[in-house]
């Protein structure tokens, strides 16, 4: 499986997980639940989201998701792929590329 392939299902994966703890009302320290109880398995998708905050420990073993930390991720994971993509397209000018169109 291709680098992006297995980005694509880790980043579905951690939407899947952030989804499940919005399901279960998991939203706060309150109402934080174990991933058990919300049916998910730990792994590098959880991992990821606990090491950028959007999930955090209410209290030992019990879990919440911090929904605004999560917007701000997806944001900032947008702005990254304009870049990328205003990065290749200038590339592909600089270098010509621009298929039937290019004399």
């Amino acid at each position: 499986m291709g680098t992006a392939a297995v980005a694509a299902v880790i980043l579905r994966k951690e939407r899947r997980a952030v989804e499940a703890f919005a399901r279960g009302g998991a939203t706060s320290p309150a109402t934080a639940q174990t991933l058990e109880a919300l049916g998910i398995a730990g792994g590098l998708a959880v991992q990821r989201l606990r090491d950028h905050a959007v999930l955090r420990e209410g209290a030992p073993g019990l879990y919440y998701v911090d929904l605004e930390v999560w917007q701000a991720v997806r944001r900032a994971r947008r702005g990254i792929l304009l870049v990328l993509a205003i990065v290749v397209l200038a590339a592909a000018l600089a270098l010509g590329g621009l298929g039937p169109w290019h004399r």
